[in-house]
């Protein structure tokens, strides 16, 4: 029997994440990237933080109210968790991916993507960087992400419970899809996880982040990995299970 908390006790994939946690000073996420050399390592609380700044400047800025769209088109990152719990948070039905951003509300991208957005309403934009520095020179109507979230508060209560989640997928399948590949891959609570999977697309993200996370593990994801310090990795940072 599963041990991911039932959709039905949360009202957002968000609440179901940060809902098995009992410490919050533990790290919840470390991300590598090969191709960078980037580490960064966030704590429960770094990360809620993250996610609650996002989710409030998704509703009080951006405007939006529960059920709209949110496109979010940006490449495995801790940043891109962040937003997206933040997104969830505030009720929204996330579009992830490339192609994905038709009737949102607002598209959270990349330098590297923002030209295929020339259309979107609102577009904010991240700078991918490891200490979340600001993108400078950006056009006029375009919003930097990491300024225009650092003022709003570390706090944040979902007030509804979303229906659509992840790419016209409900809430609680995302939820179950996720609960089933954690049972498939045998993480456990309290688990530091070592992957190498990507999520590149809405699939891969229910699987190869949420399942592990909404599990009340701790995830080191590895992006652009190189196979030749993966064992070398999972022994540093105490991994109890790896999955490639």
């Amino acid at each position: 029997m599963s041990t991911v908390s039932s959709a039905a006790a949360f009202p957002t994939v968000t609440a179901a994440v940060f809902g098995p946690i009992s410490d919050w000073t533990r790290p919840m996420l470390t991300f590598y990237d090969d191709a960078t050399g980037e580490r960064t390592e966030l704590s429960a609380a770094t990360l809620g933080n993250w996610a609650a700044k996002t989710a409030n400047f998704v509703v009080d800025e951006l405007g939006a109210v529960p059920g709209d769209v949110v496109a979010v088109d940006l490449p495995q990152h801790w940043q891109t968790a962040a937003i997206l719990l933040g997104c969830w948070w505030a009720g929204a039905h996330v579009r992830f991916g490339a192609g994905e951003a038709d009737d949102a509300v607002a598209v959270f991208t990349s330098v590297g993507r923002l030209d295929d957005h020339d259309d979107a309403d609102e577009v904010v934009v991240t700078s991918l960087d490891p200490f979340a520095l600001p993108v400078r020179d950006l056009a006029p109507g375009v919003t930097d992400f990491s300024t225009a979230v650092r003022v709003h508060g570390d706090n944040y209560a979902a007030r509804v419970r979303a229906a659509e989640a992840l790419n016209d997928v409900s809430t609680a399948d995302v939820l179950a899809t996720a609960a089933a590949q954690a049972d498939t891959d045998g993480v456990t609570p309290g688990a530091r996880v070592l992957s190498t999977r990507g999520w590149a697309d809405a699939d891969a993200l229910t699987r190869n982040l949420l399942s592990v996370l909404a599990r009340g593990a701790s995830l080191v994801s590895v992006a652009n990995a190189d196979p030749d310090a993966t064992d070398r990795r999972a022994q540093t940072e105490k991994a109890t299970l790896v999955l490639r």
